[in-house]
């Protein structure tokens, strides 16, 4: 199943494309933190930040994909805040797991790096 193709058929709005591919995004993001922060908890080392921020960065994707693909009606300014939100979240979270060598940190690092990056291409459009 699509997103993009689900928010297309929605039968009022029609979402800039840059949204729909962040919101595709940040579905893959909180799936990859929370799977992240799950492989730090199994770690021999201390790795409570790196959990955090993994945890607080899935969250906040999951709220903008709730938000995000809700498009009856209209509520901007609370879409852009979370747009923000995100790339600020994910900014942190990559740059705590990149410091850990770990492959799940790596991955979930370089997933926080794309979903930013998409996040603000979906600013730019709105």
């Amino acid at each position: 199943m699509s997103i993009a193709k689900m928010m297309a058929e929605h039968p009022t709005a029609k979402p800039p494309e840059s949204l729909t591919e962040a919101v595709r995004h940040v579905m893959y993001c909180a799936a990859i933190c929370n799977a992240c922060a799950d492989a730090c908890s199994g770690e021999e080392m201390d790795m409570r930040q790196c959990i955090r921020l993994c945890s607080d960065c899935a969250d906040v994707c999951a709220a903008l994909t709730r938000v995000a693909t809700r498009q009856t009606g209209e509520n901007g300014l609370v879409l852009q805040e979370l747009l923000q939100l995100c790339v600020t979240a994910c900014d942190v979270c990559a740059e705590e797991c990149a410091r850990h060598d770990r492959d799940h940190c790596r991955r979930c690092a370089e997933m926080c790096r794309e979903c930013a990056r998409d996040c603000r291409a979906a600013l730019d459009a709105l």
